[in-house]
């Protein structure tokens, strides 16, 4: 689509930064509220600018999690074009820049749609059970990681402590823990039903958990970070996104070791490393491919394992992308 008009929009936790752009031409920025009434009112305002129509303009926005949600719900309700953007992928487009304020950020968005306007990917919600997903899924991991944080040092003090004080420690902290796994396991219960209640998702869910290594809070994580695998259907780019695929660093004769990006989904990544940990354990043809490369070929554990994460992610989006099961004792029909 040609678009006349592109908005970039600064978000923070109380305040919108608005920087409206004509073409190539910078036209106003204004500062509003980060709740809708004043979202509604200033897009009211943004309707009379001569001849201003959404249907000529973009909205681009850093992905901000949370403090986004005012913004979509408001922008989508009147079937504005929105593109949604990491931040790191607006910076890394902009070259070598100095200096930042809200202002300056939100006219650097608006450059950035206007420069990258041919091939912008416009935003679309994600289902409502998708959504609910993702919020438990987020929220099981903050009770996970708060029940880490009260069980390790527990553990420490019974090694270093003296005998009654560690006892303290732990009584003091008993209905705490007892309190969050129970927090941990109504979560679980959520999101299975969720699951269970979405034809869709149940489909797909039992396809991701057909392929050995594939637990039920990496099929999740994967559901909801691929937008059921709309967002995401190549599982090349799925193992760019998470970390996996290894890239090579070369200039004139230095030749480097292809090795895995920093930039990453570290939450799917660490998944998936556990996920190979298991393969390796309980999937004979992963058992035996990761004993060949390290005992015999000598290779590197981390580059086999990592392998082995990449062999997952094969399986796991060719299983849904084929709609059928993993097949341990596959055969391959010859005609």
């Amino acid at each position: 689509m040609e678009f006349e008009f592109f908005i970039g929009i600064d978000v923070s936790k109380n305040e919108l930064d608005f920087a409206v752009q004509q073409g190539s031409r910078f036209l106003f920025h204004q500062e509003i509220a980060n709740a809708p009434a004043a979202i509604n009112t200033f897009l009211k305002e943004l309707g009379k600018l001569l001849g201003f129509s959404l249907s000529k303009a973009i909205f681009c926005m850093e992905h901000t999690g949370i403090y986004n949600n005012h913004a979509l719900a408001c922008l989508h309700k009147k079937k504005a074009h929105i593109c949604l953007e990491a931040a790191t992928q607006i910076k890394n487009s902009l070259g070598n820049i100095r200096g930042k304020n809200d202002k300056v950020d939100a006219m650097r968005i608006a450059w950035y749609a206007y420069k990258e306007r041919e091939g912008l990917r416009l935003w679309e919600p994600k289902r409502e059970a998708v959504q609910q997903l993702a919020h438990l899924a987020a929220t099981r991991l903050r009770l996970i990681t708060v029940k880490k944080q009260l069980k390790v040092p527990l553990k420490e003090h019974v090694s270093f402590s003296p005998g009654k004080t560690s006892k303290q420690n732990i009584q003091a902290c008993s209905h705490s823990l007892k309190a969050i796994e129970g927090d941990i396991a109504r979560t679980e219960r959520a999101i299975e039903e969720i699951i269970k209640a979405d034809k869709e998702l149940t489909r797909i869910f039992k396809l991701a958990t057909s392929v050995s290594g594939i637990g039920k809070v990496t099929a999740v994580q994967v559901i909801v970070t691929t937008n059921e695998f709309k967002d995401i259907s190549d599982p090349k780019k799925f193992a760019c996104y998470s970390g996996v695929a290894p890239f090579t660093d070369d200039s004139g004769k230095l030749i480097k070791k292809a090795r895995v990006s920093h930039m990453a989904n570290k939450k799917v990544k660490t998944l998936l490393h556990l996920a190979a940990i298991v393969a390796i354990q309980h999937n004979q043809d992963l058992k035996r491919f990761y004993e060949r490369k390290v005992l015999q070929e000598k290779k590197n554990k981390m580059s086999v394992i990592n392998a082995v994460r990449n062999k997952l992610i094969l399986r796991l989006f060719a299983c849904v992308n084929q709609n059928r099961p993993y097949e341990k004792n596959y055969q391959k029909l010859v005609a």
